[in-house]
């Protein structure tokens, strides 16, 4: 797997672990200065969120397509790392598919900014929901398994069916303020169910 920052297909050499670290706390700036003011947020505001100079961002990121693409794939890789872990945590996969699932939520009702700057016609997105897919429904799929067999849930249930079902009732969540997309989530939840 590449580094977050990484284009596809390059072979960059592995950052130390403070280099490694920086970019990540630039990564969530820009992050949350997307989520508060869309993805042409003003660099300087990411830099001051970071706690940096707009210089570094810029040597991170030369382009504000790399930042958008970066921020995107860390938040992809942060909701794929934690279903694994919230499966290890010991309670059950239920819990743990529901906790992954508010992840999951958080991540699609907070990236309204970048689903925008993502349906552009910038090269550098192309790839993008191919990513998202490839690393999240195995994730999804291995949460599902594991209620299944704890017979905690239904075992018919599709991870990618279930994701995109999650997708269409975040849609709503921006469009008016009255709409709780946790609340229709939380009704799918227990549909899934056995008793």
């Amino acid at each position: 797997m590449p580094d977050i920052g990484s284009e596809s297909g390059s072979t960059a050499p592995r950052k130390r672990a403070d280099a490694r670290r920086n970019e990540e706390t630039l990564l969530e700036a820009a992050g949350a200065a997307f989520v508060a003011s869309g993805v042409d947020a003003p660099v300087r505001d990411i830099a001051a969120r970071a706690g940096v100079g707009v210089a570094t961002i810029y040597r991170h990121f030369p382009t504000r397509a790399d930042l958008v693409v970066a921020v995107y794939r860390h938040q992809v890789e942060a909701c794929a790392e934690a279903g694994p872990t919230l499966l290890a945590s010991g309670t059950s996969p239920h819990t743990a598919l529901t906790r992954w699932i508010d992840l999951f939520v958080d991540f699609l009702v907070t990236k309204h900014g970048l689903a925008e700057a993502l349906q552009s016609d910038d090269a550098g997105f192309a790839t993008l929901h191919a990513y998202f897919i490839d690393r999240l429904v195995p994730v999804c799929a291995d949460l599902l398994d594991a209620a299944a067999a704890a017979g905690e849930i239904r075992p018919d249930i599709r991870a990618f069916e279930l994701m995109f079902a999650v997708g269409n009732l975040c849609i709503g969540a921006t469009k008016d303020s009255r709409y709780d997309a946790r609340r229709m989530v939380e009704l799918l939840l227990a549909g899934l169910l056995l008793h």
